[in-house]
């Protein structure tokens, strides 16, 4: 298993990057939550999550984390929380719950963690968006941002709004991301992620 510092170095630009990177995916559902406490969890299916696993697992990352919640700002947000927090994270990804519904509330759960925001990708993912449904994409909150030195990804739940995303905009500058995110920390700063990880 590679170490953290077999999986820093750095570009042909002397930029910080992590490779291969650690990943954790948010599946924000709550019928497949539902589901989840009644049925075997391991047999619930979830096209999004699975589409953003192959995508960073064919480029040699690793999936350390799959969670599963429901369609709640509280239940996102803490998951999201955690996640961000954790030292063996090195990005977080999160599929479902961007549209207009009443009960559409990943991009609030998660902007709220953000220390900076990364509008570049909403941009960038609508535009793209726009080539495969049109004005549809308008309708898209897909954001991104960095909570707790982690690049956080929220996104829509269909496979192709996922394989977009992650395929031509977040796999290959996500290396780049978590390593300029977290070219400052020191031993101070991972002591200050369990202080982080123990509040709420």
């Amino acid at each position: 298993m590679p170490t953290d510092e077999t999986r820093r170095t750095t570009d042909e630009h002397g930029h910080d990057i992590i490779d291969p990177l650690y990943v954790a995916i948010v599946t924000v559902s709550s019928s497949r939550a539902a589901a989840a406490e009644t049925d075997d969890p391991a047999a619930i299916e979830d096209p999004g999550g699975d589409t953003v696993a192959e995508c960073f697992e064919t480029d040699g990352h690793e999936v350390r984390e799959r969670v599963l919640v429901r369609d709640d700002y509280a239940a996102i947000r803490t998951a999201v929380r955690r996640l961000a927090a954790m030292r063996d994270i090195d990005i977080v990804v999160t599929t479902g719950g961007t549209g207009v519904t009443a009960d559409d509330v990943s991009p609030e759960a998660t902007a709220s963690l953000f220390e900076r925001d990364l509008p570049g990708f909403g941009e960038l993912f609508r535009s793209l968006s726009w080539d495969e449904v049109g004005t549809r994409a308008m309708a898209s909150r897909a954001t991104a941002g960095i909570a707790v030195d982690t690049p956080v990804f929220t996104l829509p739940g269909s496979t192709n709004a996922c394989r977009t995303a992650c395929e031509k905009l977040i796999v290959p500058e996500a290396p780049h991301l978590a390593g300029l995110a977290t070219s400052h920390r020191t031993d101070a700063t991972d002591q200050s992620l369990e202080a982080f990880r123990s509040e709420e």
